[in-house]
């Protein structure tokens, strides 16, 4: 099992190289990049959030908790005094950080349904619901995020499988294939809840139909595939130009060629004369034969 370090540092470079690549076929707004790769970096770290003494499962219910509060009150403003209020901020921030927490967890264990992909499915679809109807992003926004946080989660995945493969022992750990699975077989009651809320979750999520139009369309694709690789200048430079060795042979340059003759130069610096007394004010033409 990679621990939570790995997991971030390989969960950023992943949604960082995802978020670059969005960029460059120009699929997502650049105000709206931050917001999705937050959502990948945070899939990357989800799954151990069943892990009862992990700073993800302590960071996840202390943001729900934060989060509910905040929505009963804001829910309520109208119809409670300021005491009142409070008091139920109070009340439903403690009882989902340190009332739905235990549940959480003698309801489930580690590596059981939140290492699945039936969880990842859950997961992205409740982020697409929150990015829509919670952030007010645009559905299409919505959708890349879900698909960001999946990635993450995915990766999260695979990181503990291999880590569950000892290669400098040559061995396979008793933990290998439990990380990566579809469903949790051992207890299937959690399976099929897991597959109920997945299937709730992209009930209440926006439409597709943006994201799936975006993702299939040739203008993105040729966009992405134009940009994918330098064609000429690699950071702004032609190196082959550049590459091009300079002629020793002369002794003075200003004799082996005329002073209106344009310099071979590998790199263009506006024509810098040779002889700057004798410069003339307006650029230099070729003589008519």
């Amino acid at each position: 099992m990679a621990n939570f370090p790995t997991h971030i540092a390989i969960g950023t470079i992943v949604s960082g190289a995802l978020a670059t690549v969005t960029l460059a076929a120009d699929v997502v707004a650049p105000e709206n990049l931050v917001a999705v790769t937050l959502a990948g970096v945070l899939g990357s770290v989800l799954p151990d959030i069943d892990l009862k003494d992990s700073r993800p499962s302590q960071a996840l219910f202390a943001g729900l908790g934060v989060f509910f509060a905040f929505a009963v009150l804001f829910s309520l403003e109208n119809k409670y005094s300021v005491v009142e209020m409070l008091v139920m901020w109070l009340g439903t921030l403690l009882l989902v950080r340190y009332g739905a927490r235990p549940f959480f967890y003698h309801m489930s264990y580690h590596r059981g349904i939140w290492h699945s992909l039936i969880a990842g499915a859950f997961c992205a679809c409740a982020t697409a619901v929150i990015y829509k109807y919670l952030l007010g992003r645009h559905e299409g926004v919505a959708w890349l995020a879900a698909g960001f946080l999946f990635i993450g989660f995915l990766t999260h995945l695979i990181l503990d499988e291999i880590y569950s493969v000892d290669v400098m022992d040559t061995r396979i750990k008793s933990s290998f294939g439990t990380a990566l699975k579809l469903a949790d077989f051992k207890h299937p009651g959690h399976s099929i809840s897991m597959l109920a809320a997945a299937m709730f979750a992209f009930w209440l999520a926006p439409s597709t139909k943006t994201f799936t139009d975006g993702m299939t369309s040739k203008p993105m694709w040729s966009e992405l595939n134009k940009r994918l690789l330098p064609h000429e200048e690699w950071f702004g430079v032609d190196w082959r130009n550049v590459a091009k060795l300079p002629d020793f042979r002369a002794k003075d340059k200003s004799e082996a060629m005329p002073a209106s003759a344009p310099q071979a130069s590998g790199i263009s610096t506006g024509s810098l004369p040779t002889n700057p007394a004798a410069a003339p004010t307006e650029p230099a033409t070729p003589a008519k034969e």
